[in-house]
């Protein structure tokens, strides 16, 4: 007599039969490069919150003036003998803080004004016109003049880089609504008696999601390039680190030549994030459109 073992697998559901979230995330998950750059920007975010725990606040004198990286000190020391570690773990807290706020603020107005100019007809061309003046601005010596005016903080910081980043978002956000907005259901939500807040919300908002998660990603890390930016010329908080105003230290000091440690590895962080993002938002699309994923 013979005994034969069965075993039972779980089912597992095909490609035709998940969600398209489902299918974006499986096959966000087989693109390496988009897994490791978003493990990246994830260690980045857990040091923002853990900076208090990580390292001390780097403020005051050391006796250790200009130290090369060393096991005491990692990443060296600045002319003041202050941790360069410790600096750059604080500068991630503000950085990070400055990015994704003004980068929330500044999705939250393009979006807001990509829907309206997609659905409202009327409005489409003079918001059309003012997305066009402000990409045609100057950006930089306006936001240093701006900065400069009101003065150096956190929250200035903020909001000038908002200010300055919504109006290619509400492009790229109306364009996509657009294609929306002359979809069937639309005229069907309409017929039935929506109102038009219900329709923008219901309807648009869901169908441009994917595109604000982009968004939001790649904004970011333009907004700490331009806090960066403006730490260095002198325009940040003065009262806290960011990775702009370790630069500005080291310039400042004459450290810039003689040190080099000061200044690269602030700047490999600012370039780590950049990339992160950017591949980010690659594999993301990549995963998003059905003629580039691999089920």
């Amino acid at each position: 007599m013979t005994m034969t073992n069965t075993s039972t697998t779980a089912p597992s559901l095909a490609p035709a039969d998940l969600k398209p979230a489902q299918r974006t995330w499986r096959a966000f998950r087989r693109n390496p490069l988009g897994m490791g750059s978003a493990a990246v920007i994830l260690i980045m975010v857990v040091i923002a919150i853990l900076a208090p725990l990580l390292a001390a606040f780097p403020s005051g004198y050391g006796t250790e003036i200009l130290v090369p990286p060393s096991p005491a000190h990692p990443f060296g020391t600045d002319d003041l003998g202050r941790d360069v570690l410790a600096q750059v773990i604080w500068g991630t807290r503000i950085s990070m803080i400055i990015g994704f706020a003004s980068s929330f603020l500044a999705i939250l107005i393009g979006v807001a004004l990509g829907i309206l100019a997609a659905y409202a007809k009327r409005l489409d061309a003079p918001i059309s016109m003012l997305v066009d003046v402000s990409l045609a601005l100057p950006v930089l010596p306006l936001m240093i003049l701006v900065a400069a005016l009101v003065g150096p903080s956190v929250t200035t910081l903020v909001m000038v880089i908002a200010l300055f980043s919504w109006p290619e978002v509400t492009r790229i956000v109306r364009s996509q609504a657009l294609s929306v907005t002359r979809l069937p259901y639309v005229d069907a939500a309409r017929t039935i008696g929506g109102s038009h807040f219900w329709i923008m919300t219901r309807h648009l908002l869901p169908a441009v999601a994917p595109i604000i998660v982009v968004s939001v990603v790649l904004t970011a890390s333009r907004a700490v390039m331009s806090e960066a930016g403006l730490s260095f010329l002198g325009l940040g908080d003065p009262e806290s680190w960011s990775w702009g105003k370790i630069l500005f230290n080291a310039q400042r000091s004459g450290a810039l030549t003689v040190a080099w440690w000061c200044t690269l590895f602030p700047s490999l962080a600012i370039l780590l994030l950049v990339v992160s993002s950017t591949l980010v938002s690659i594999a993301y699309n990549d995963a998003r459109n059905p003629k580039t994923r691999e089920n």
